[in-house]
């Protein structure tokens, strides 16, 4: 028989059993599981470390990167290496223990300054517990601060790149600028100059000499490739052994399809080609790994680190993960933060940037916003390209009062693959773009020539144009209709059954509600179409230099359009041709001059300084899915 003082021991010792158990159930992808590390990295505790951590990545001394050495490299190796160069007397305490010397070193409080201003933090020169928090953040590996005149590479675009200035009109808290002289930004005030990025030519000594920039958010940067096509691999002997093969490739692809749907770069995994002819090498490794010059310090800070135009090691003694499990450190987030310094990025400290230092917890769903895009397009220009058709689709939807409102998106297509456009934004939809069966179901899946909404008030109908052909789209039911509701005929159609005097192919359409009449395009002509009397319009077809006169003679497109587009939100028609645009000129612009002609065509300008972000995706990304 048990004593109560027995039982009460043996139930004590029962919930601690239980308190220690294994989870029944873990994630089916392990995310959950936090594998130990057995190398911890060390913590920033004193002012010797945190000198220690200042100088590692910059703030006491630009870095040369391309050369530094880890600090366990064997400096002993060579028996004529000249040992006093880098022998130091060591510091000493009083037995009260306090330092022999009153004050910090002044390189060290400027240091320290400037770590907390970049950081956020109260710049007050102490190292206080507010800094040692923000130096122990897990970060990544590459230096705030780096000696730029040894990044230059023959891969590299011409250094005068980085003499352009990048101005915006201050709609954001702050402007960024670029500066490049020894890896230190200089600072500089630009007058705003309207929406969008603007370029002027500035020589070093605007740079040095300009007006104060209230703040300046980019270090260092002026390398980038010089082809627009590159080459990618997760290299053999650095997998994770964290998550799958499939998982890591797949997650890679991810994040290098991220930086091209903003830049003109196009990104290839190529797993067959010679090593040498890898632009980018990724791999994972721990302490000293894959024969670099650096030393990963284990679990707790420095995650990763890449050079410019060059390779991207991670520290498999962190605990990545797949997206958006909620736990550990994303994978995705630091392989984007890491390809944004292969292609030449610096850090950004600006608060949603993914080119800060520091690594900030998971989210549902991150993108690269507006700093990080103007960036990447300071180096490689915007996306430029063609498009098929353009068009606003109208769409009518109950509120929750339920009230009917009408509502439009802009859609830019180029041949197969089409883009959503937020106007709100500025910028396209996140993840585009996206297969035109995907969206559009029933019209040619290699894309379309042009989209015609016919609106008044006793019709609405959407018609796509291919070839000699033409169907109409139920928007309720969004594929095109087998039979017309209306007539009965079945599509799709020849153009010239549908619209009498006009065959295809065309080159492009729109619908003109100011006249009810839909004009058609092809070659240097134009058709313009009578909707009510079903018939062509007088006297056409007509040159398209007569219907659409140029305001200043010879700055015209004359004829072979890509798109003849009428955006809603601009309440414009737009004739676009390749990479550029000529807007027509409406009823406020011939108030203002009278002297305008009807459908004066205004000068030309270039489509991606009006609709920002139209990038294409290398064909072996379009499609990424987990194999």
């Amino acid at each position: 028989m048990l004593t109560s003082i027995q039982l009460t021991v043996l139930l004590s010792l029962t919930i601690i059993d239980l308190n220690v158990a294994e989870n029944i159930f873990h994630n089916r992808d392990h995310s959950d599981v936090e594998m130990p590390s057995t190398h911890q990295a060390e913590r920033i505790t004193d002012k010797e470390t945190a000198e220690q951590f200042l100088s590692k990545y910059g703030f006491l001394k630009p870095v040369n990167w391309e050369e530094v050495q880890s600090e366990e490299t064997n400096l002993w190796s060579s028996d004529d290496f000249p040992v006093t160069s880098v022998l130091q007397e060591g510091s000493s305490t009083s037995r009260s223990g306090r330092s022999d010397s009153l004050f910090e070193p002044p390189e060290f409080i400027v240091a320290l300054k400037e770590f907390q201003r970049v950081s956020g933090l109260p710049v007050t020169g102490v190292f206080d517990d507010a800094t040692k928090t923000a130096m122990n953040k897990p970060r990544c590996g590459v230096p705030d601060k780096m000696d730029l005149n040894s990044t230059a590479d023959h891969n590299s675009t011409s250094p005068a790149l980085w003499n352009d200035t990048t101005i915006t009109n201050e709609t954001e808290s702050e402007m960024f600028d670029f500066g490049v002289l020894n890896g230190t930004a200089q600072d500089n005030q630009h007058e705003p100059e309207g929406l969008g990025p603007i370029r002027k030519k500035r020589d070093l000594a605007a740079l040095v000499h300009g007006r104060r920039h209230r703040r300046d958010v980019m270090e260092m940067g002026h390398v980038a490739f010089s082809k627009t096509v590159l080459k990618w691999r997760l290299i053999g002997e650095g997998y994770s052994s964290q998550l799958s093969v499939d998982d890591q490739r797949y997650i890679f692809r991810l994040a290098f399809r991220m930086w091209s749907e903003v830049s003109p770069l196009e990104f290839l995994e190529d797993q067959s080609s010679p090593l040498e002819d890898i632009d980018i090498r990724l791999g994972f490794g721990t302490g000293r790994h894959l024969g670099c010059t650096q030393r990963f310090d284990g679990a707790g800070r420095e995650f990763a680190h890449a050079w410019f135009l060059g390779d991207i090691h991670f520290d498999d003694d962190e605990h990545f993960t797949a997206p958006n499990t909620g736990n550990g450190i994303s994978l995705l987030k630091v392989a984007v933060h890491e390809i944004g310094h292969v292609l030449g990025l610096p850090h950004i400290y600006r608060t949603g940037s993914i080119m800060q230092p520091s690594y900030l917890p998971q989210e549902a769903t991150f993108e690269l916003d507006w700093m990080d895009r103007r960036a990447i397009q300071h180096l490689y220009g915007g996306c430029k390209g063609h498009f098929s058709t353009v068009f606003d689709w109208i769409r009518k939807e109950r509120t929750q009062y339920g009230e009917v409102v009408v509502r439009f998106n802009t859609y830019f297509m180029r041949d197969s693959w089409y883009w959503l456009y937020e106007n709100r934004n500025n910028r396209t939809r996140y993840g585009d773009p996206v297969a035109v069966q995907v969206g559009w179901h029933g019209i040619p899946s290699g894309g379309v020539d042009a989209h015609v909404h016919v609106w008044t008030r006793n019709t609405d109908a959407v018609y796509f144009f291919k070839g000699t052909q033409y169907w109409r789209y139920d928007g309720e039911n969004d594929q095109v209709f087998t039979m017309d509701p209306d007539t009965g005929h079945r599509y799709p159609r020849l153009i010239s059954e549908g619209f009498s005097g006009v065959s295809g192919p065309i080159d492009t359409a729109f619908f003109d509600r100011r006249d009810s009449h839909i004009y058609f395009f092809r070659g240097t002509d134009v058709y313009k179409f009578d909707i009510r009397a079903n018939r062509l319009a007088a006297g056409f077809p007509k040159k398209i230099t007569e219907i659409f006169p140029a305001v200043i003679p010879g700055n015209h497109p004359k004829g072979n359009l890509d798109a003849a587009y009428f955006s809603y939100l601009h309440n414009s028609i737009f004739l676009l041709k390749g990479t550029s645009y000529w807007r027509v000129a409406g009823m406020r612009d011939r108030l203002r001059r009278l002297s305008l002609p009807y459908n004066a065509l205004m000068p030309q300008r270039e489509v991606d300084q009006q609709w920002f972000d139209i990038c294409n995706v290398h064909a072996s990304a379009l499609r990424i899915a987990r194999r």
